[in-house]
């Protein structure tokens, strides 16, 4: 990555220390940002100040020296303009309300975690806005394998958030040689876009495992987008969203990219792994099978209708055979290819 010159500078904190949490680090430092990335793993701090190298999530990765790591909460927010969290969902509500007493009075918030608070179905800017309400705050989705964007691979993303100024704030402060930002004020759609694709990509490393044509792929990532944008629209998202690079965008390539974690979780299962072992194999998180059951309970709520949804929660926590997904996919109405148009000339 080359460094773009950016005026101004910033302090810039990223909390949690994963694979994506780091790449959007050393981007910020690259463009010359004082950069906190805050982690609760002591030899994984160690190895970044004294090897410039996250080697647990991306080894060969050379850190840029504007990078520093922290143990200390504390100390990484109090000076911070921006903070990006990165950490799982699960743990989101909890580190966000241990840092909100030592933020700056503007501070702005940017969530990087695709994923959906259990019990309470809020998606993580949700929870911004409830424990942060005075400071602006955004969201960060896309096609975004970290492992890419570490290697330098052409990469795109989308910064949504109801502020225009913290999306070109955002814009200015990411975008670089081989990464380029985009913006969208529909923060929901967005995010729950980011969050509901795991779900598929998960459907679509269960079809490969079994040998799936190129037909059925296709088949495959364009039903699940109807999918998701039927149920996102039903919450309140706008539906062009999802044309976009974290709707259709991020869809391709989890459903694609061995690099997926929730579509590798998928293809061990499909290989006769068991949730439990894939999940261990996997050694990361893989947000979507959290989110599998929230949305699929959601759904029956709502009386939306999600055939993939359905089918993979049957196979997931039923111990339904797996032609139970093709089953779900090739039944049921012969719906509209294309939601939302009308049959008007």
């Amino acid at each position: 990555m080359t460094k773009s010159n950016q005026s101004p500078t910033y302090h810039v904190t990223v909390l949690g220390g994963g694979s994506f949490g780091t790449a959007i680090a050393n981007i910020s430092a690259l463009n010359n940002h004082q950069v906190t990335l805050w982690m609760r793993n002591e030899k994984q701090a160690d190895d970044i100040t004294h090897n410039r190298e996250n080697s647990r999530y991306l080894p060969g990765l050379t850190l840029h020296d504007n990078l520093s790591p922290s143990l200390n909460l504390q100390e990484s927010v109090r000076s911070a303009d921006f903070v990006f969290v990165a950490v799982p969902s699960k743990a989101f509500r909890s580190v966000l309300e241990e840092a909100v007493p030592f933020l700056k009075a503007d501070a702005k918030l940017i969530s990087l975690t695709k994923g959906i608070e259990p019990h309470s179905f809020k998606l993580m800017s949700q929870i911004l806005q409830e424990v942060v309400p005075n400071h602006d705050v955004g969201v960060i989705s896309g096609p975004n394998l970290a492992k890419e964007i570490a290697d330098d691979q052409i990469s795109a993303t989308v910064v949504a958030s109801e502020s225009p100024e913290l999306r070109a704030q955002v814009q200015e402060m990411l975008s670089c040689q081989s990464f380029r930002v985009y913006g969208n004020p529909d923060i929901y759609g967005v995010e729950m876009a980011g969050a509901i694709k795991n779900i598929y990509a998960i459907v679509a490393g269960l079809a490969a495992a079994l040998g799936m044509a190129d037909n059925t792929k296709a088949a495959i990532i364009t039903r699940s987008l109807a999918e998701m944008s039927r149920f996102a629209v039903k919450l309140g998202a706008n539906p062009m969203t999802f044309l976009g690079l974290a709707g259709v965008g991020d869809l391709i390539v989890t459903c694609s990219s061995k690099l997926s974690r929730n579509y590798r979780v998928g293809y061990y299962i499909g290989e006769g792994l068991t949730l439990k072992q894939a999940i261990k194999k996997i050694g990361e998180t893989a947000e979507g099978i959290n989110t599998l059951r929230m949305v699929n309970d959601k759904a029956e709520e709502l009386g939306v209708y999600m055939p993939l949804v359905k089918g993979l929660y049957a196979v997931i926590y039923e111990d339904m055979p797996i032609s139970a997904i093709a089953s779900k996919l090739m039944s049921g109405d012969l719906a509209q290819d294309v939601e939302y148009m009308t049959d008007q000339p």
